[in-house]
């Protein structure tokens, strides 16, 4: 299974008419006040945190394996479709990956930083491949075979059986603004700190999951709700955060004019001070709100669809200009032919390898 390349396609030419926007553009919130993505972030951020010894080394795994490689970015793999979306409507596209070590094939031959998926993909190969490539357990899942579906994630392993088994860290979803949300806090918020006393790094998808957030428009997106729920995030002290890239913005006006009825706490600040309808401005409130980029903050790359090459390079153009700290793409990769996964990925990091990408 070799993956064979073509030249690069210039960054320009992927991003078409939005080109000169997304690469020129100047943030409203001066990258000064940030902490940026570099080499020594493990060192610079981590070693002053409560953070052990074994945890900064697990951290340092993560940066310095694969392409990316000491430069602060991170290309991550991240496969846990199997049971968010069904095994069959993940894998039926590209059967291939039904077999686990493919998936972890796939992160290796693509220079990821990490492979991110279940406990039971990992623990079935562990002991071939847990030495080759550092490894992301999900602890958590929504799984939709219940009926009536429901929007829940619970617990489908423990941080022992991760750290057992070799992972260098683990990972978490929580629903942000769901009935569940307040017992999933609680729940990853020990994982994490067990998590930490084996030495293992944490990383916490924080997304939002409520119909109310669904109005005119999409506010799951809104950059308001999910920079704070990158806030909380932190708190429970997330070492790395992964959350979907904004769209639109005042989602608590949002909510509240649709129910009726007052919601959250905002500042209209936000709004004319810090963010603009600009996707650089909405990531970087979102990068903000990782203790002002002390925490990485990695974009996903969303589901898979025509143009999956130029989408991915805008969410990574859009990241790094950001301040953010990588991009972790699963379903544009694994849906597509072995050497074309290789390529896209390969593709995003050429953007977070390239001296002309540069933060806003």
């Amino acid at each position: 299974m070799t993956a064979t390349l073509s030249a690069p396609q210039a960054i320009e030419s992927w991003l078409g008419q939005e080109a000169e926007d997304l690469l020129t553009y100047k943030a409203k919130v001066p990258k000064d006040l940030l902490h940026l993505p570099s080499p020594d972030a493990v060192d610079r951020i981590f070693s002053i945190s409560d953070r052990n010894p074994q945890v900064l080394r697990s951290l340092q795994q993560l940066y310095s394996h694969g392409r990316l490689a000491n430069t602060g970015y991170l290309s991550i793999l991240p496969v846990d479709q199997g049971i968010e979306h069904s095994a069959g409507a993940s894998f039926a596209p590209n059967p291939m990956y039904f077999d686990p070590e493919n998936i972890v094939k796939l992160a290796m031959a693509a220079e990821c930083n990490a492979v991110a998926t279940t406990l039971g993909v990992l623990g079935i190969v562990s002991r071939k491949y847990a030495h080759k490539i550092p490894f992301i357990v999900k602890i958590n899942h929504n799984e939709l075979l219940t009926f009536p579906n429901q929007f829940d994630q619970v617990l489908f392993g423990s941080v022992e059986q991760a750290w057992n088994l070799g992972a260098v860290a683990v990972g978490a979803t929580i629903y942000f603004g769901s009935e569940n949300s307040t017992r999933q806090i609680q729940e990853i918020s020990r994982a994490f700190a067990r998590a930490h006393e084996l030495g293992m790094a944490t990383i916490l998808w924080c997304y939002l999951r409520n119909n109310a957030f669904k109005q005119d428009k999409d506010y799951h997106l809104a950059g308001d709700l999910t920079g704070q729920a990158n806030h909380i995030g932190v708190t429970i002290e997330a070492d790395i955060i992964k959350q979907k890239l904004p769209e639109v913005d005042r989602g608590y006006e949002a909510v509240a004019k649709a129910s009726g009825k007052s919601y959250g706490k905002t500042n209209e600040k936000i709004y004319t001070d810090l963010t603009s309808d600009h996707p650089i401005d909405l990531t970087r409130y979102q990068v903000l709100n990782c203790y002002s980029g002390r925490v990485g903050l990695i974009n996903s790359g969303g589901a898979s669809g025509k143009n999956d090459f130029a989408e991915a390079v805008r969410t990574a153009v859009i990241n790094k200009r950001a301040g953010g700290s990588g991009l972790i793409s699963g379903r544009k990769t694994f849906q597509r032919p072995f050497e074309e996964g290789v390529k896209l990925f390969h593709t995003i990091q050429d953007v977070y390898l390239s001296p002309e990408v540069t933060i806003a």
